[in-house]
């Protein structure tokens, strides 16, 4: 049984735009459309696709700091979107989420301690399986356990944000969500603002707390090589849409959707002898959310195209064994060979 199923979500924000006389005008941007998927416990499934697709929406959704307009959210065996007052205060504890710059996401004035501290005393307790926080001591004790559990020293404990590094504030961030015992931890673009020696340090530590607390993770991404080293599963992104789902080996050996083969292809590759391979380069810029093509999302960059394309909707199908790809019934896609050899290869086998 899944721990986080998403069904036929959507969500679209109205927005006002200039003309040229210098009038404004409403327009309805379609961020998040029909969007189905899941994920099953200690599961870590990587969310990828370019700027603007609508990946940090999704985040914001799932969590509910934005409430969708239409749709299911299915969490650990409930209806997470009928949850109200208290019933949903607790629940929601099982899920957290770890933002894109530790910077912002940390109070200036809080020390480390007291925001790691913060969850625990809005709660007043940590998982019932271990023990009820009966007071400061139990507090204290608890914060130092996260902060040794995320491998931060303890003497920054009584430091300030502007006082640590990137690294340590975004394990701060880490130890903050987990707190809580959560089941499921959203993290949208959580190492893009730190250094690469830095970022893998980090993943280590979310493939620790996956592997030993059982932790799920929604892990939202535009880089590939950081999906191709930490993810279960690859979902991609377009235009509000999941155009293809899959486990990370199959997906990245067999991609199948014209979207995905692009994204690939312009993925750095640190083999000299690899460099001159072919190039898909996609034409023209991606649409607007307030002006969906009609059709296949995707039809006025691919390739690929042809004239069914512009009618006929498509839908993920699963094409392959466990792998999905937005089409119609009458698609019928190429499987490249021997994507994986020119795809992340400096980061597949590298701090397992």
């Amino acid at each position: 049984m899944a721990l986080l199923e998403v069904k036929n979500l959507s969500k679209s924000f109205t927005v006002s735009s200039g003309t040229a006389l210098g009038t404004s005008r409403k327009e309805t941007l379609k961020v998040v459309r029909d969007l189905s998927l899941s994920i099953d416990k200690a599961e870590i499934l990587v969310l990828v696709g370019e700027s603007g697709c609508g990946k940090s929406t999704l985040a914001r959704l799932i969590s509910r700091l934005v409430e969708p307009d239409s749709g299911e959210i299915l969490f650990d065996g409930g209806d997470f979107l009928e949850l109200k007052g208290k019933a949903f205060q607790e629940k929601r504890k099982s899920l957290q989420m770890i933002f894109q710059n530790p910077y912002s996401s940390l109070d200036p004035r809080f020390t480390i301690y007291d925001s790691i501290a913060e969850p625990l005393r809005i709660n007043n307790k940590v998982n019932p399986f271990i023990r009820f926080l009966s007071g400061e001591k139990d507090i204290e004790e608890r914060v130092y356990e996260l902060m040794n559990l995320v491998e931060l020293d303890p003497a920054l404990a009584k430091k300030y944000p502007h006082q640590c590094s990137g690294g340590q504030n975004q394990r701060v961030c880490i130890a903050r969500a987990i707190a809580s015992n959560p089941k499921l931890i959203v993290a949208d673009e959580a190492v893009s603002a730190l250094d690469v020696s830095v970022q893998w340090t980090v993943l280590n530590l979310m493939l620790k707390l996956k592997r030993e607390l059982g932790i799920s993770f929604l892990f939202i991404t535009h880089d590939l090589a950081v999906a191709k080293f930490i993810a279960d599963r690859v979902a991609v992104m377009y235009l509000g849409q999941i155009v293809e789902i899959a486990s990370k080996e199959e997906l990245f050996k067999n991609p199948l959707h014209p979207y995905t083969q692009a994204l690939l292809s312009s993925a750095p590759v640190p083999d000299p002898s690899l460099r001159d391979r072919e190039r898909i380069f996609l034409q023209g810029e991606i649409p607007s959310a307030s002006h969906i093509p009609s059709g296949c999302a995707f039809r006025t960059r691919c390739p690929k195209c042809f004239e069914a394309c512009k009618v006929e909707n498509v839908e993920l199908r699963e094409l392959l064994q466990a792998h999905c790809a937005a089409a119609s019934e009458r698609t019928e896609f190429e499987v490249p060979q021997q994507y994986h050899k020119v795809s992340c290869l400096l980061y597949q086998e590298a701090f397992i």
